[in-house]
């Protein structure tokens, strides 16, 4: 067997590489650490919950509209810190550059990645650079490391039934805008990505109310993420899919190129389950934020093993996980 693309798209192929690649007993420093496959790992220091994780990045193109390779590489490491409950403090970078890359491109990445930290209350502290032969790379590659602090950790371990299934605005927007700018769709400014760092807007939702699991739809998109959550704590969801947020704009470029919506990685989306009192406040705190304007109450979590939707037609059908994503290179 060798790897092939869908290997790191984010389904279920996906789980055969991790599977390999997670074979270390050196994987716990007293915390959450690897065995977990969580966001990042959790390592206690001093009292303290520092919360540790790292993406590499390999967006193609690397820009696109609503953003670029440099803004999604802090996005990502610091919404996988936000999804754990933590404030992020620090970020490294280390960049693998091709010969011949545009300088003027490299200050644009660079420039994006100072207005991602900025909106993100975060810093870049230290870094590495590469540069390899011409044709090794297809431009440039882009790894991230964070740290943060957590108050309280949160995993996306810990539904419980009876929790509240809330997204926090529109689905599938980064990776629709990513394949209709790739096959050069003329659809105007209708498909834009949503990354943005998180962690502004999951604040202001622990301060509203207790939050039991979160996660980022990322790569698999909403249906990957909501059935790992489901998997790992034991339970099952009904999702309402009239709730769903969806653009009218993602929802007819899915149609016309026989993708599922739900299937599509997010890049400043954060799917949460929140104990039912709490979810009005959550939700109403989550909506105070710009980038919560268009969040949802979409599910409930029940007793089970399924994850289910009640279709506008009055059906009900699974949500499966995606073999893998059906857009690859999206981040």
């Amino acid at each position: 067997m060798k790897v092939e693309l869908m290997h790191g798209a984010g389904g279920e192929v996906m789980n055969e590489l991790v599977s390999i690649l997670t074979r270390i007993s050196h994987c716990n420093a007293g915390g959450i650490g690897l065995e977990a496959l969580d966001d990042g790992a959790v390592v206690p220091i001093n009292g303290a919950n520092v919360v540790f994780t790292t993406d590499s990045h390999v967006v193609r193109p690397i820009f696109f509209p609503g953003g670029d390779i440099g803004r999604i590489a802090i996005a990502g490491t610091v919404n996988d810190l936000a999804v754990m409950g933590a404030r992020p403090i620090a970020l490294s970078c280390g960049m693998v550059i091709e010969e011949g890359f545009e300088i003027a491109d490299l200050e644009r990445i660079v420039a994006s990645m100072d207005e991602a930290l900025g909106e993100a209350g975060a810093a870049l502290v230290t870094g590495d650079t590469k540069v390899v032969e011409r044709g090794s790379l297809d431009g440039i590659v882009i790894n991230t490391a964070g740290i943060g602090v957590a108050d309280r950790v949160v995993r996306d371990s810990t539904l419980i039934p009876g929790d509240r299934i809330i997204v926090t605005g529109t689905l599938g927007d980064h990776g629709l805008a990513i394949l209709a700018h790739r096959e050069g769709f003329n659809l105007g400014e209708q498909l834009r990505s949503d990354v943005a760092p998180v962690w502004p807007l999951v604040e202001r939702a622990l301060a509203a109310g207790e939050v039991h699991a979160m996660k980022d739809p990322t790569r698999g998109g909403f249906a990957a993420a909501i059935n790992e959550m489901a998997r790992k704590s034991g339970v099952g969801v009904v999702i309402d899919e009239i709730s769903l947020p969806l653009r009218r704009s993602v929802v007819s470029a899915a149609r016309l190129l026989g993708i599922d919506p739900l299937q599509v990685a997010n890049e400043g989306k954060v799917v949460m389950g929140v104990p039912a009192a709490d979810a009005e406040a959550v939700l109403a705190a989550i909506r105070s934020h710009p980038l919560g304007a268009e969040a949802a109450i979409v599910g409930t979590v029940i007793e089970g093993s399924r994850v289910v939707m009640a279709t506008t037609a009055g059906g009900s059908r699974f949500i499966e996980p995606p073999m893998g994503d059906p857009v690859p290179r999206v981040c």
